[in-house]
């Protein structure tokens, strides 16, 4: 019968070891590529709300400052009328 050497056995368990460290190295570079991807992504999602906030937001200003010039020539007007009527 042949003997099996501690030298072979270590070696075989060693090289099981490695490569199960190499497939959960394999596995985190996976891992860390995808969270990569997902955070890109929100981060153009981030910024395509951002840039349709501001749209909103200066359309919202538009409409505010369209408002208050109608209003201020309204008032004008209303001010010359009464003030017309009253001389």
């Amino acid at each position: 019968m042949q003997t099996i050497k501690f030298e072979l056995i270590a070696s075989g368990i060693l090289s099981v070891l490695v490569g199960v460290v190499a497939y959960f190295l394999k596995q985190l570079i996976s891992d860390f590529k995808k969270v990569k991807e997902d955070v890109t992504e929100v981060k153009n999602t981030t910024q395509i709300i951002k840039t349709e906030f501001k749209g909103m937001n200066d359309l919202i200003h538009q409409r505010i400052d369209f408002l208050d010039r109608r209003v201020d020539r309204l008032e004008h007007e209303t001010f010359n009328y009464y003030e017309k009527k009253q001389s």
